[in-house]
């Protein structure tokens, strides 16, 4: 009954977040179909105009439009539309999706990454408290030492989950605070800790190699650390967070995604592109302030609440 209940919540929750991507996508289709009846191949060029400017991009739209015009000479009917849109674009995702690596032989090790703005802090919070509900204890590391503000922001959250955050004082090398923390997880059996790093710009070399070496630092004192690598990414950023993705992968070999503030963008057609364009899943999504509002990616339900089929 619990698990039921549960379901339902998350279903509600989702359509929420989806309410503008949808009204972009499926609502706009349904008002070209207003009129009733079959549309003609040429007016599949609206439809090519609505899903590129919800950001699926043009390696995914024009492909799909495409067919339609060579399959469908006599027009097309709405539901028909819809049904073949969710099958292509739910086929677009990784269908061997590997949920998130568990550390058997110690604390599993995620470090999180991203530009600022993202919500990343707020997101490391979001995880901790996924986690906790596992009745996994959990651990924070403040490796964004580069902002005194974001060290705090880290101390209250760890602080309203009731668990540990590492830190040191403002300047302190990243790494360093990465080493003490893994240090403090492995002897106090933590079963996950999570590294908060500072929001990094895509485009900077040398802050990317900061990042590159704390990933160093966390791999020489337990094997295979970091177990997860995740880029937190604000979806309002549209096209723009997927050339970040882009960037961060090539640097940092992400494990996946977790797409931030969905509920704030008609442009949630990011998450196909970065999952079939740069082969990254998209583990996490992320709507609305409450430390609740996140959930495991689940592209059989965003493809459905998308489309309203």
């Amino acid at each position: 009954m619990l698990t039921a209940y549960w379901i339902r919540l998350k279903m509600n929750w989702l359509k929420k977040g989806l309410k503008k991507a949808k009204d972009q996508i499926s609502g706009q289709i349904k008002n070209i179909f207003s009129g009733g009846g079959k549309i003609a191949p040429e007016d599949l060029d609206s439809i090519e105009e609505i899903l590129l400017s919800a950001d699926l991009g043009p390696s995914t739209v024009i492909p799909l439009i495409d067919h339609l015009r060579d399959n469908s000479p006599k027009g097309i009917e709405y539901n028909e539309l819809l049904s073949y849109l969710e099958k292509e674009i739910e086929s677009l995702f990784q269908q061997d999706r590997k949920s998130l690596i568990q550390n058997s032989a110690g604390p599993t090790v995620i470090m999180m990454v991203g530009v600022n703005g993202t919500g990343k802090t707020t997101t490391v919070a979001k995880l901790a408290q996924y986690y906790k509900q596992q009745g996994k204890s959990v651990m924070l590391a403040s490796c964004d030492t580069f902002r005194a503000a974001a060290t705090d922001q880290l101390q209250v959250w760890a602080d309203r989950l009731g668990i540990e955050a590492i830190q040191q004082g403002a300047g302190a090398d990243p790494a360093a605070v990465a080493f003490d923390a893994l240090k403090a997880a492995l002897s106090r059996g933590t079963d996950v800790l999570i590294c908060d790093t500072a929001g990094r710009l895509h485009n900077k070399s040398n802050l990317m190699e900061e990042l590159k070496k704390i990933s160093r630092v966390l791999g020489k004192e337990l094997e295979g650390a970091p177990h997860e690598t995740l880029l937190v990414l604000d979806a309002v950023t549209g096209q723009n967070g997927f050339i970040q993705a882009e960037q961060f992968h090539k640097e940092l070999n992400l494990s996946g995604v977790i797409v931030s503030k969905l509920d704030g963008t008609a442009k949630a057609g990011v998450v196909v592109s970065i999952e079939k364009d740069l082969q990254i899943p998209v583990k996490f999504v992320g709507v609305g302030e409450s430390i609740d509002d996140f959930a495991l990616f689940s592209p059989k339900e965003f493809v459905k609440e998308l489309l309203e089929v």
